[in-house]
């Protein structure tokens, strides 16, 4: 039986790239997405071409019953899940935090945060042994903007990351005995369209001279990182932040 693995955000960027990959690596992939089904089609037919299995599954991962809804599909159609990869995350327009507003904050930290808070307690209910399952990998998706902090473009965006790389350790060591292993990957600048919904399209090659490697990374660099550690190639790692970077 194929390992199972949910992937939210799975219809482009980073998830995209994840959800093929892991496709290649002998998962069935539940390929998640918030309103672009066609996108999240096109994944799941890639996969299919290549002889994988897959399926889309559509939730908001700021609505709770959305997430709760979508772990039942997924239940029904593929089985118990062995990994779950938080990736869906959204990313706002530069602006100062004495421009923020309370509707962005809300939405920011809605779907960054608590999205992946959910996703996590509903996958842990399937995969821990204090619940009958049988162990599993959560990888949550953080930012290197957690480090830098986003100032004069988005510190809201940064400190969701922050939260969620507090959400990686103190989560790790909680399900550590119960065969769930918890990491994250860090990327850094990253060619992908999360960009040009911060209305930068440019940004990633605009920033490339700022990284020693002098280029962007590709989803696809990230992705690997990811599979890495929901496999069992890293099974003595938990709690741990992997920079997928270029060395900034």
């Amino acid at each position: 039986m194929k390992p199972i693995v949910l992937v939210t955000g799975g219809s482009r960027g980073i998830g995209a790239a994840t959800a093929l990959l892991a496709a290649e690596h002998g998962y069935a992939v539940a390929v998640n997405y918030a309103r672009n089904s066609l996108a999240a089609d096109e994944v799941v037919r890639q996969i299919r071409a290549g002889g994988g299995t897959a399926m889309a599954v559509q939730a908001d991962v700021a609505n709770e019953s959305e997430v709760m809804a979508m772990f039942e599909r997924v239940d029904a159609k593929l089985g118990p899940l062995s990994s779950l990869v938080n990736n869906a995350g959204i990313v706002d327009v530069a602006c100062r935090v004495d421009e923020m507003d309370m509707a962005r904050l809300q939405r920011m930290f809605a779907t960054n945060v608590l999205g992946s808070f959910v996703c996590a307690r509903e996958a842990i209910k399937r995969m821990s042994t204090r619940h009958g399952g049988t162990g599993g990998s959560i990888v949550n998706v953080s930012s290197a903007a957690a480090r830098g902090g986003g100032s004069g473009q988005y510190v809201d965006y940064a400190a969701s990351k922050g939260a969620i790389e507090t959400f990686t350790v103190g989560l790790a060591k909680e399900v550590a005995l119960e065969g769930i292993r918890v990491n994250a990957v860090r990327p850094g600048i990253i060619e992908t369209d999360i960009h040009a919904s911060g209305g930068q399209p440019d940004r990633a090659w605009q920033l490339a001279p700022q990284v020693p490697m002098q280029r962007p990374g590709t989803a696809l660099e990230v992705a690997q990182a990811i599979v890495w550690l929901m496999g069992n190639a890293s099974s003595y790692t938990t709690g741990s932040m992997l920079d997928v970077s270029g060395g900034r």
